[in-house]
């Protein structure tokens, strides 16, 4: 799936983003670079609002919400959850969705 494609399926898509309390959501990766293969999983970030208490099992819901969505294995993080050696790069090249 294209980036194009998976952008477009998560616009489509924003109940799941709102009954999972998503405040943001953003791809990276090689989906951005247009480098995904078959059987690459789609890298996600995702903000959560501010006043919703998602814990771990929410977390999982929605990773496999969203990888049931795309039809492909969803690799998802939080910005704070990224290495830091990474994260200004991660975040400069996200693209957000929603």
């Amino acid at each position: 799936m294209d980036k194009e494609k998976i952008m477009e399926t998560l616009r489509k898509n924003k109940e799941l983003l709102v009954r999972h309390h998503v405040r943001s959501l953003s791809v990276f990766g090689s989906v951005v670079h247009g480098e995904a293969a078959v059987g690459s999983d789609v890298d996600i970030l995702v903000e959560f609002q501010p006043d919703a208490a998602v814990g771990l099992f929410e977390f999982i819901r929605l990773k496999n919400d969203l990888s049931a969505l795309l039809g492909v294995e969803v690799d998802l993080g939080t910005p704070d959850a990224l290495h830091p050696a990474l994260k200004e790069d991660i975040l400069k090249e996200a693209v957000r969705v929603a």
